[in-house]
């Protein structure tokens, strides 16, 4: 477990939809669109930890949505989560979230994943991303 922190800047790579299989005869790559659980857990067993700021950004680098006007507290051992639902790939297959934290006495840093899904009858696609820190952080 990295070391006790005041805070953090972590990214967290997600995917609105993966390219896949063969090109069409057309030349276009064949897409899956998915939808995104952002969990952000905090794994401090006494200390709560507040999210400043989760920031949506898509593959070229624009920032689409912020998803907190205010601080989020979130209490020891809690989890707070954001959904993106698969009709939505504005973001593309290279979005990311920029995802602040602080506290105010030294606190474990949360584990933040994105859980990607497409579940129809028959063929179902499900898999994992997870958060780094920033460097100087």
């Amino acid at each position: 477990m990295p070391l006790r922190s005041l805070g953090q800047n972590l990214y967290l790579p997600i995917y609105s939809h993966i390219w896949h299989g063969d090109m069409t005869t057309k030349g276009e790559r064949e897409k899956t669109l998915v939808s995104v659980t952002v969990s952000i857990r905090n794994t401090d067993p006494v200390k709560s930890i507040r999210i400043t700021s989760a920031q949506y950004y898509d593959t070229d680098g624009r920032k689409l949505k912020e998803y907190f006007a205010s601080p989020q507290t979130i209490v020891p051992m809690g989890t707070r989560e954001l959904f993106i639902p698969r009709s939505d790939d504005t973001g593309g297959s290279g979005a990311n979230f920029i995802i602040s934290w602080t506290s105010d006495t030294p606190a474990n840093p949360p584990i933040v994943e994105g859980i990607h899904a497409n579940l129809p009858v028959g063929r179902s696609i499900v898999f994992t991303s997870s958060a780094r820190a920033l460097a100087g952080e």
